[in-house]
């Protein structure tokens, strides 16, 4: 359509996916964080990288449902918005894009750091040069940032092998014992420590609007994602662990390097080391990439100014949010690397506890087309899981973390609150839960209607000739039972005036025709018709009758009705119809659907959302 905006290019498939969360997850959490973390629990730093991982696949799979129902630029912020409100999701969004800035920039100085072993350079200078140079690639278009990620990925991962595969033959038993000096709870501490970096798997929710079939490629390539990286990091760390002397490992910032030197020596400190820049330089790349879908997607909502939601007419990305990105990133080269880990995992953290709780609330709140293609196993135990652990690491974490938190969560509130406050309105899935508890009406329905939009998207739906009919179409919902001459009746009334028919023709007309023969498809489902003099009408009156009408002895409580009134001239499109009707009544969940439907829009998206073949 002339004059629309341009919209974000779905470019991405599942080798990206795969390489943009994994290639986010391995680089500074592997690279430099083993020695830091081992200074807190010993070789226990092992079950700390495992029980994050674990941590990190509730947060997964709560991420993966998700990203599916609403596969959105924003990822986690597009979520807390929908199920918490403008407020929650305003300091969600932030914080996410914050935290993801942060990591972005904790890999440039890394990077920095690693290749000033091999060149003398000045780390903020080179810092610098590659935050543009990653930001200028990013604008050029997401495939080519995505394919530079592949090529980064693959080379990492087989230094990787390589390391961990020549390093197990090596391991000394007597590093790895005691496992925890420090005792247990060191783990944990470590456990919280190290969580950052699992945060590339929220990076994938980000781009989501980006990604071809999301409602496959997004869980697969999450799962396989999170499954490779913390196999990794659990060999690869107890590999440093083993061959890295403790007093050597715990001062140490180049950890794996130090563990090549020990098991191939100068050849095997120079291609770690290469490893660890090929890793923060995927990092950083896809943290720019993913960090700015936030407020693209705050910015469309109307909760930040407008300028950032621009997408580039000839490129099709959010050139000005990557170019905000790219100067917070710049600026946080200056602040130092504690500061940095911990600020970001806090608000990692964060982020995964109220994904799982995004979870629990948008089931429960019963809204009927909240529709992922994947579903979370074992609900609500993995949420809940979840909740607990995030929660228990956290509160290891100590007091400043609970410091940052609170800073971070109130500049995003004051956000909200000063600029976005009085720009929005909008309905909440907690609205929907609280009023189903309550029978209280809350809702205004714009958030069932923006997610049957989002699954028309995802799913690339082309609406055809009965899909207008549905929603520009009649709908009869009738309570008590009801004899069949009366319901011909009642269908008749709201229909003369669309086919220009008198009522009391129009029902004595439907009656002739059920005289002919049962319009009953099966013993639930009618399709009432009739012929129209004229020409180039065709109504459709969509009919749910709670307590059954009595077609015949073999339908003898017909809940669902769909009157079809047509001219002939229109007998193609009423075929049409016909053959959309037996797909969509033929549905696994279409029963179970109809009946909790809430109101005439509620059956009409029913209809809308079901899965059939269309004709454009």
């Amino acid at each position: 359509m002339a004059g629309a905006a341009p919209q974000l290019d779905k470019g991405l498939g599942l080798g990206h996916v795969f390489c943009i969360s994994s290639g986010a997850m391995i680089s500074s959490g592997l690279f430099v964080l083993p020695g830091l973390a081992y200074a807190i629990a010993g070789p226990g730093v092992v079950w700390a990288y495992m029980l994050a991982g674990l941590l990190a696949a509730t947060g997964a799979l709560s991420i993966a449902e998700l990203t599916t129902a609403m596969p959105k630029a924003g990822g986690d912020y597009f979520f807390a918005m929908r199920a918490f409100g403008p407020g929650v999701g305003t300091v969600a969004g932030l914080l996410s894009w914050f935290a993801l800035s942060l990591k972005s920039a904790f890999a440039v100085v890394g990077m920095a750091a690693f290749a000033r072993l091999v060149i003398h350079l000045n780390g903020q200078l080179a810092g610098g040069v590659l935050c543009v140079a990653f930001v200028a690639l990013n604008v050029l278009g997401v495939r080519e940032a995505a394919r530079v990620q592949v090529f980064l990925v693959v080379g990492l991962f087989a230094i990787l092998a390589m390391y961990i595969l020549v390093g197990m033959s090596q391991l000394r038993a007597e590093l790895l014992i005691p496992f925890a000096p420090h005792g247990p709870g060191s783990i944990f501490i470590a456990t919280g420590f190290v969580f950052v970096s699992y945060g590339g798997l929220l990076k994938v929710a980000s781009v989501a609007e980006e990604v071809r079939d999301p409602g496959r490629v997004i869980p697969v390539g999450l799962v396989l994602s999170l499954g490779a990286v913390m196999v990794t990091y659990t060999l690869a760390v107890m590999v440093t662990s083993g061959v890295v002397e403790a007093h050597v490992l715990k001062a140490s910032l180049t950890p794996l390097s130090h563990g090549g030197q020990m098991i191939l020596g100068r050849f095997g400190y120079v291609v770690l080391s290469a490893g660890a820049i090929l890793a923060f330089v995927s990092t950083a790349n896809a943290g720019i990439m993913a960090a700015s879908r936030y407020l693209l997607a705050l910015s469309r909502d109307r909760l930040l100014p407008p300028p950032l939601s621009r997408v580039n007419v000839r490129f099709r990305t959010p050139h000005v949010a990557l170019a905000i990105t790219g100067a917070v990133m710049l600026f946080s080269l200056f602040v130092s690397l504690k500061v940095l880990v911990e600020a970001a995992s806090v608000v990692l953290i964060l982020t995964y506890m109220l994904s799982c709780l995004s979870v629990i609330v948008l089931r429960e709140s019963g809204l009927q087309n909240y529709r992922p293609a994947f579903r979370s196993p074992v609900y609500p135990w993995v949420q809940i899981a979840g909740i607990v652990g995030f929660g228990f690491v956290l509160f290891e974490m100590g007091v400043e973390a609970y410091l940052i938190s609170a800073t971070l969560i109130l500049a995003g509130f004051l956000c909200y609150w000063f600029y976005g406050r009085d720009r929005v309105m909008q309905d909440t899935a907690l609205l929907h839960l609280i009023e189903r508890i309550t029978a209280r009406e809350l809702v205004t329905g714009t958030l069932e209607a923006e997610l049957r939009q989002i699954v028309h998207e995802r799913d690339e739906v082309v609406r055809d000739r009965f899909d207008q009919l549905i929603e520009e179409g009649l709908v009869l919902d009738i309570e008590d039972p009801v004899e069949l001459d009366e319901f011909f009746r009642l269908a008749a009334e709201p229909l003369q005036e669309r086919v220009h028919e008198d009522a009391a023709t129009l029902a004595a007309a439907l009656k002739a025709r059920e005289a002919q023969g049962s319009t009953a498809l099966n013993p639930t489902l009618a399709v009432p018709h009739v012929v129209l003099k004229g020409s180039g009408i065709l109504e459709i009156l969509v009919v749910r009758a709670r307590e059954g009408i009595r077609f015949s002895d073999e339908a003898p409580a017909v809940q669902v009705v769909f009157v079809i009134a047509g001219t002939m001239d229109e007998r193609n499109s009423f075929l049409s119809c016909l053959a959309a009707v037996a797909q969509i009544a033929g549905g696994k969940r279409f029963l179970h659907r109809w009946t909790n439907a809430r109101g005439p829009q509620g059956l009409k998206d029913v209809v809308l959302l079901a899965d059939r073949a269309r004709h454009g």
